[in-house]
């Protein structure tokens, strides 16, 4: 007795039904995606307020510039960050060339306060077309500053250290512009007490304040503690300089540098700035 044959179509009404509701879960998952990437997006772009995790921020970046300025004078007698000496060297080195090899190196010198100038102004013109505050500005900008960081010190490890030749200026050209950057990112927090570099406005602007043994006083308390962590910088290049060479000490500042570029993935958003200018004219 044959058995009764099943029919294998489907109910063309299920067919369209189950159709309706595969299209209905594509659309909500690519809703869900694009929801998410719009938040991520419009998270980026928030301009980040000035808070005491971006202080601590940006005391980490004064500890990487006291180590790079304290390898940087021994190796190629010049400062990768500090301009002031540079320039009355350079003013030296102008006026009395024979000097030159013996007090200072003038090729090294020169591209120390070149890149410098051009790392603050690459920096400075590009903040004001994009916002000097914007998180997704300061994430990349953060990000290249440690890159070249990190290529110094792969410069040295390959090549070793060279008072002078092109290797040297290579080297002190990739630390100045990383410098320049990032003075010039600093001041875009608004907190200019922590410049991240330059001492001696900062020593005396603390000295002359006329609030300076108040308890309460948030700008002196900036200054001292710029002032500290940068010697404290200064001591560690110093230390690693002289224990493990100053290859290694560069890789440590490019990581702590690096270390701040994730760190501003969790800055604070200046709300009040993000309404004023997603509000329509």
């Amino acid at each position: 007795m044959e058995e009764p044959k099943v029919n294998s179509l489907q109910d063309p009404g299920q067919t369209r039904s189950n159709s309706i509701q595969t299209t209905r879960s594509e659309k909500t998952l690519s809703s869900r995606s694009t929801s998410i990437m719009s938040r991520a997006w419009n998270y980026m772009l928030e301009p980040v307020r000035a808070s005491g995790f971006a202080e601590f921020e940006l005391l980490i970046l004064t500890f990487c510039t006291g180590m790079q300025d304290a390898i940087s004078f021994p190796d190629y007698h010049c400062f990768a960050s500090n301009q002031t000496g540079n320039t009355v060297f350079l003013m030296l080195a102008a006026i009395l060339p024979h000097l030159n090899g013996e007090m200072f190196i003038t090729a090294n010198i020169g591209a120390a306060l070149g890149f410098f100038l051009l790392g603050g102004w690459l920096t400075g013109q590009i903040s004001h077309i994009v916002g000097p505050r914007l998180r997704i500005w300061l994430v990349c900008c953060n990000f290249v500053q440690s890159c070249l960081v990190f290529a110094a010190a792969a410069m040295q490890y390959i090549h070793g250290t060279n008072l002078q030749g092109s290797d040297a200026v290579v080297v002190v050209g990739l630390l100045a512009f990383a410098s320049g950057s990032q003075v010039v990112q600093s001041r875009s927090l608004q907190m200019t007490e922590i410049s991240t570099a330059m001492a001696t406005a900062a020593w005396i602007d603390l000295l002359i304040d006329p609030a300076l043994f108040k308890a309460k006083n948030r700008p002196r308390t900036r200054r001292a503690m710029f002032l500290a962590t940068l010697v404290l910088g200064s001591l560690a290049g110093a230390g690693v300089y002289r224990s493990a060479g100053s290859w290694v000490a560069i890789l440590v500042s490019a990581a702590g540098k690096m270390l701040v570029t994730g760190m501003y993935f969790f800055n604070g958003a200046d709300k009040s700035k993000t309404v004023v200018e997603h509000t329509p004219c």
